[in-house]
């Protein structure tokens, strides 16, 4: 959260958000799996104004060596912003705040990943910011999740991601960059819908204990939301052409979400 001052009004007397969304209305979200035909698995995601893209190459042998683990995958994750994604040009090259998202995004993942069926091996998975408006994180963490099932990673289930947060003294769901910017909370979560564990949860800023119910109520009511276009993109990918010699398909039973 940014805890800066501002004019902007971020709730209006009609309980209508900067941009016209009520609070527990969700910014516009679009997926597309399969976007990149020299990936192993791939997936674009749109949410609001935010544009990321995600990769996975493997599961392939691990390098270097001495990060083998001989009873299970190692899964990897790089989030990276390009230096266009904002206003004001970022400095190129990882960072204090991109090298936590990729530590808390390998982590989500791996949660979710039949990592024992793959000893020795790394599953490595990018995920590139190439427009950023706040929620960059569940973003990635969304976009990485459909990539790992495009590739036909076995996968308990996906991982879908959602923020909620306050601003304006009002608990909001999704939050867009000037209640991210200016707001008092904001409490990104990573859930699996199929089990129903949080496989992510951060809280930046002061909540009271029912503030944080609700907001992590209103995050997971958001998780479930993006779970369903999650699988209609998947649903899209395989449905959408026959199997030829340039597209990769999942292969048996434990391939993709299990």
């Amino acid at each position: 959260m940014g805890g800066m001052t501002t004019d902007i009004k971020l709730l209006d007397e009609n309980g209508r958000r900067v941009d016209g969304r009520t609070p527990e209305e969700m910014r516009p979200l679009r997926i597309e799996a399969g976007v990149l035909r020299r990936a192993d698995g791939s997936a674009y995601v749109e949410w609001g104004l935010n544009k990321v893209l995600a990769a996975v190459y493997g599961p392939r042998e691990c390098h270097p060596r001495h990060m083998q683990n001989p009873t299970r995958a190692l899964v990897q994750c790089k989030y990276n912003m390009a230096a266009f994604s904002v206003d004001d040009r970022k400095r190129p090259g990882p960072d204090r705040r991109s090298q936590e998202i990729s530590k808390i995004t390998s982590e989500a993942l791996t949660h979710v990943v039949f990592t024992e069926y793959f000893p020795r091996a790394s599953i490595d998975v990018y995920v590139e910011v190439l427009q950023a408006n706040a929620g960059t994180r569940c973003a990635g963490l969304t976009a990485a999740s459909v990539a790992l099932a495009d590739a036909g990673v076995p996968m308990r289930d996906l991982v879908a991601s959602c923020a909620a947060g306050k601003a304006a003294g009002t608990m909001m769901v999704d939050l867009g960059k000037e209640e991210d910017n200016f707001g008092e909370a904001d409490i990104p979560v990573g859930y699996v819908p199929r089990t129903k564990e949080i496989v992510l949860l951060q809280m930046d800023g002061d909540l009271t204990l029912d503030e944080y119910k609700k907001g992590l109520n209103m995050a997971i009511q958001g998780c479930e939301k993006v779970y369903e276009i999650q699988r209609d993109a998947l649903k899209r990918r395989y449905e959408a052409r026959p199997v030829d010699a340039g597209a990769r398909a999942p292969e048996g039973p434990q391939a993709g979400v299990a």
